[in-house]
């Protein structure tokens, strides 16, 4: 096992986890999780964590025998992207992958809704972060009205049950909500409009979406309560707070990959003799 680093202690942290009767509305997109400190101390932290978790990530590679997925939820705006930079920036591509799901194509539609997400699972060794998932098919499936609350009950099943197979095959399986607030949301869609550097990003959709908040929150909280499971749980992020949602996933991921207690392989015999000329 790599010798762990001197990563300031975060155990304040306090993960909302869903317990299947969450309430969305009722858990504060600007809180801090208990987390005692603030923006101007987390970047070393940050740094910290990043290190250990490129440490991590490289045994997660060497040794070949664990499989790591990180599924990404939000609303617009609500900082994939964000975390996928932040957070993962210092790992070695190597054995790290990003798999980003967007509106299914003719082929992805002639097969069930996970055919396509299954074959981006990870593999032995490696980190899979899907950026957006298999819960768009339960999500704005139902806030259009593409499926019916029947379908929508029967792909959650099916859901637990990939899951389940999944993590019974030696996944681990962490899943992020990132919630955000609608007036943070609204303030990032503007802060896209007035910033040049960032105005490529803004999407004339995204309004006719937000007009749906309602839908999909309610969406949302469905979705999180009927597939959160000890083998798959979703953890649900304040946002609204770039820096503690970093924070949050970052400690969450190095934990998981920590507790595997993993070691790098044994060098075949003869090899400590070995000299090279």
């Amino acid at each position: 096992m790599p010798k762990k680093s001197a990563t300031p202690d975060i155990k304040t942290i306090r993960p909302i986890l869903s317990n299947g009767k969450i309430k969305l509305a009722d858990i504060d997109t600007n809180s801090t999780c208990s987390f005692v400190g603030d923006k101007s101390t987390t970047a070393a932290i940050l740094d910290e964590m990043s290190a250990r978790l490129t440490t991590l990530q490289t045994v997660l590679y060497a040794e070949q025998k664990h499989k790591i997925l990180v599924v990404l939820q939000a609303m617009d705006t609500g900082g994939k992207d964000g975390v996928i930079r932040k957070v993962f920036s210092g790992i070695n591509p190597q054995g790290v992958r990003i798999a980003s799901f967007k509106a299914p194509t003719p082929p992805e539609l002639a097969h069930d809704f996970l055919w396509r997400v299954h074959n981006q699972v990870p593999a032995k060794g490696e980190l899979v972060v899907f950026n957006r998932s298999h819960y768009e098919d339960v999500l704005i499936t139902r806030v259009h009205g593409w499926i019916d609350d029947a379908t929508a009950k029967r792909r959650f099943q099916q859901i637990n049950h990939f899951e389940t197979m999944l993590a019974e095959e030696g996944t681990t399986i962490l899943k992020f909500f990132l919630h955000i607030s609608k007036d943070e949301q609204k303030q990032r869609l503007q802060d896209r409009l007035d910033d040049p550097a960032k105005t490529w990003k803004f999407n004339i959709g995204d309004l006719a979406e937000r007009e749906k908040w309602d839908d999909y929150q309610r969406v949302y909280q469905a979705a999180i309560n009927q597939t959160s499971s000890p083998h798959a749980p979703w953890h649900i992020v304040p946002a609204d707070r770039k820096w503690i949602r970093d924070l949050y996933v970052s400690s969450v991921l190095v934990k998981a990959l920590e507790d595997l207690k993993m070691a790098y392989p044994k060098p075949a015999e003869g090899l400590a003799k070995m000299k090279i000329i």
